[in-house]
């Protein structure tokens, strides 16, 4: 059995609105999306079956509609981030602490595939 890591659960997916409150009202109430929690203005989480939809502003990278992010949750964020680099992955920022929740520490870390589309990895440290 091959203990080289791999990516097999979306987690995670992010959508770049041009406002967030704006794109709450519609993915809350007119989808029936459940919200889970914001991080700020431009950040707002919700509840996709089990995927966690984030909505978010371009914060300064892409644009509108135009910068989705798949994230995939993965056990060791360090080491699966530099496994993916190692074959071939481009890295687009390694791992890093991006929020402390009241039940876990959210770690993530970025790379981009061939075309320059971006993938996050995410670990949800208990």
């Amino acid at each position: 059995m091959s203990t080289a890591p791999r990516l097999s659960e979306i987690r995670q997916i992010a959508v770049t609105v041009s406002n967030v409150d704006v794109a709450l009202g519609f993915y809350r109430d007119v989808l029936g999306l459940g919200f889970l929690f914001s991080a700020g203005p431009d950040l707002a989480f919700l509840d996709a079956g089990g995927i966690r939809l984030m909505l978010s502003t371009p914060q300064g990278h892409g644009s509108v509609g135009a910068n989705s992010v798949i994230y995939f949750r993965v056990r060791d964020i360090g080491a699966t981030h530099a496994a993916l680099v190692a074959r071939g992955a481009t890295n687009e920022r390694a791992p890093q602490l991006t929020a402390k929740l009241p039940d876990h520490e959210l770690w993530i870390g970025f790379l981009r595939d061939p075309d320059g589309n971006l993938i996050g990895l995410l670990e949800e440290r208990r």
